[in-house]
């Protein structure tokens, strides 16, 4: 039978950088739409920050500012759960109990360990490698339905199925955890570096211009802009010449996302322009859209007791949920309660 409960989203981001453009259009502006549509719970995953050192003190700054950018960019407290992952111990109790239905094959599979760790992994920390586990907690404490995750993150979704999957039969427990599906379509999917067309924008990137922030001013906005890659060919009529031209195409597909336009219709209008023309026009659209985005933030950071405190009232929500199915799975798994 398939699973009957309600239809869920949870999602999360990592407090380890400044959020931009690309966090924005990829995952926080589903979420305002999402909330809408669905009962959501968003967290700020400070447990999988510390898979990597963490200063203490920029750590708790950081989980504030992603807070903060959720409540900016129009996610509604009151409608969303908004909290601190290490706020619902649920999380990581469901993780150990989750070690021991994941099979050491199945990470050994996951590539962004590999990635991550690099040549190094025998000094990489346990918790980077179990990452995963601790992912499928997150999203099955709630019996999420629906996830809104990158591309990047869709072979850790699946672990989550195969997770739910083994739980269900292991325990004869059919239809107890969902199998969540993905929510990976839809517009500003995938933003890329200004600097390299290539690589997906970053937190982390070493290049300041390579990254448009929420924070970032109007000038600042204008000034990436005019500096990112391109080419020296102007705009073409149809989406089939941007092929093998990354920088291109990401600008044009940052500015479709942003205006509510296909790439077709950016090029329509902008076909047979140079990126002289182009590009200010970008950063007047950017400028725009994000400007109330940063006022909002930086007003918001300002205040860090109602932001904590924002925090706690949305992990009691999510706590609610969250302990309920940690009581279910213990009386599953044959735990005296």
């Amino acid at each position: 039978m398939p699973y009957q409960g309600p239809q869920r989203v949870l999602s999360g981001i990592q407090p380890s950088g400044d959020m931009h453009l690309g966090n924005y259009l990829g995952a926080i502006r589903k979420f305002v739409d999402l909330q809408h549509q669905m009962d959501c719970h968003f967290c700020v995953v400070d447990l999988h920050a510390i898979t990597v050192w963490q200063d203490p003190k920029k750590l708790k700054e950081q989980t504030l500012h992603i807070a903060a950018s959720y409540i900016a960019a129009g996610v509604d407290p009151k409608k969303a759960a908004i909290f601190h992952q290490s706020g619902v111990p649920a999380h990581a109790e469901l993780a150990w109990i989750f070690n021991c239905v994941a099979r050491l094959g199945w990470l050994d599979r996951m590539t962004q360990f590999k990635d991550k760790a690099g040549k190094d992994k025998e000094r990489a920390s346990v918790g980077l490698y179990t990452y995963p586990v601790l992912q499928a907690a997150d999203i099955l404490v709630y019996k999420a339905t629906h996830v809104p995750v990158g591309e990047d993150q869709k072979q850790h979704l699946e672990l989550c199925r195969d997770i739910a999957a083994k739980f269900n039969h292991d325990f004869d427990t059919p239809d107890f955890f969902p199998l969540t599906e993905p929510l990976i379509k839809g517009p500003g999917a995938r933003i890329m570096s200004l600097r390299d067309g290539a690589a997906k924008m970053s937190k982390s990137d070493p290049s300041d211009q390579a990254t448009i922030y929420l924070k970032d001013s109007a000038d600042d906005i204008a000034k990436k802009i005019k500096r990112a890659k391109t080419d020296p060919e102007p705009l073409p009529s149809e989406t089939k010449g941007l092929e093998n031209r990354p920088e291109a195409a990401n600008l044009v597909g940052i500015y479709g996302a942003l205006a509510g336009m296909s790439d077709d219709e950016v090029l329509k209008e902008f076909g047979g322009k140079g990126f002289g023309v182009f590009k200010p026009a970008l950063a007047d659209l950017v400028a725009g859209k994000l400007g109330p985005i940063g006022a909002e933030l930086r007003r918001l950071e300002a205040d860090p007791g109602y932001l904590e405190k924002t925090l706690r009232e949305g992990a009691a929500r999510a706590a609610a949920v969250a302990d309920r199915t940690v009581a279910e799975v213990k009386e599953i798994v044959g735990f005296i309660r």
